[in-house]
């Protein structure tokens, strides 16, 4: 059985009922309203974007339990805290680990995550299922010229981007750099290591978008290296600037439904539950 804690993400089939709200004190708070066999396995559905959501999850978590249901699996596409995974600046949280230990105390039997920002949260996670992009990134070759590149956008996605490659097969990869300033954020020094890009589009791969400064630092490079149409394909969109700054660059943008859902005639969606 399958328990949908946001509405419009998760399975149809065999769904839990259940009422959630918030007291007025700010606790989130969970009614189940399904008769669940104590011999029944459920997996939670959801999908995490403020620390309320956290907090739904694990009060359901806690309902399941009390009612006597022992086989909990948990399909979290986007870990939050994520790209908090390393000490940068004296005085910073370990974000990804405090995510992790709520979770791994609800002691799961699989928690699995899609493309995953680094090797850490999956480390980190108990019984972990890490879902990889390439069958995300090749729906998105399908709609796009077919001699694209693929452009790393800095070293961090070097490695996945080449298994990615490889998967693909007949994918010519970019590989690109940037300089970020672990005090203030700041992105500089945007660098494309190719002499041209023939005049052929490229497809930027990468996992998350939040602002979208380091591609739109990165378009501008790439236009340099005589590209041609660009596109951007992203595992979690966030887009808190929205997309206009981005399309005056991108043709196009991919993404999957791993954080929320987005509509814009320029950005085309693709339903997790729909890759195979």
């Amino acid at each position: 059985m399958n328990l949908n804690l946001d509405p419009t993400f998760g399975p149809n089939a065999n769904q839990i009922a259940f009422e959630a709200f918030t007291f007025n004190g700010g606790e989130p708070h969970i009614k189940i309203k399904s008769d669940i066999p104590k011999n029944q396995e459920v997996v939670i559905y959801h999908r995490i974007n403020s620390f309320n959501d956290l907090g739904l999850l694990l009060v359901a978590t806690d309902a399941l339990k009390h009612m006597g249901v022992k086989d909990i699996a948990l399909f979290l596409p986007y870990l939050p805290g994520a790209r908090q995974d390393r000490l940068m600046v004296a005085g910073e949280p370990l974000t990804v680990k405090v995510y992790t230990q709520l979770i791994n105390a609800q002691h799961y039997s699989s928690v699995s995550l899609f493309d995953p920002h680094s090797e850490v949260g999956p480390a980190l996670l108990d019984n972990c299922v890490a879902i990889n992009n390439h069958t995300f990134i090749q729906r998105v070759c399908e709609q796009i010229e077919k001699d694209a590149f693929l452009i790393s956008p800095d070293g961090g996605a070097l490695k996945k981007i080449y298994k990615l490659a490889a998967y693909l097969q007949d994918y010519h990869v970019v590989e690109c750099s940037k300089s970020r300033d672990v005090k203030t954020g700041q992105l500089t020094g945007f660098k494309v290591y190719a002499d041209t890009l023939e005049n052929k589009s490229c497809l930027v791969v990468d996992d998350i978008c939040d602002g979208g400064g380091t591609f739109i630092g990165l378009a501008e490079r790439l236009k340099e290296k005589q590209a041609g149409k660009l596109y951007l394909a992203v595992s979690h969109g966030i887009f808190s600037k929205g997309f206009d700054t981005l399309l005056k660059h991108y043709d196009k943008i991919f993404v999957t439904n791993a954080v929320r859902d987005v509509q814009h005639p320029k950005v085309i969606q693709i339903n997790l539950l729909d890759l195979n």
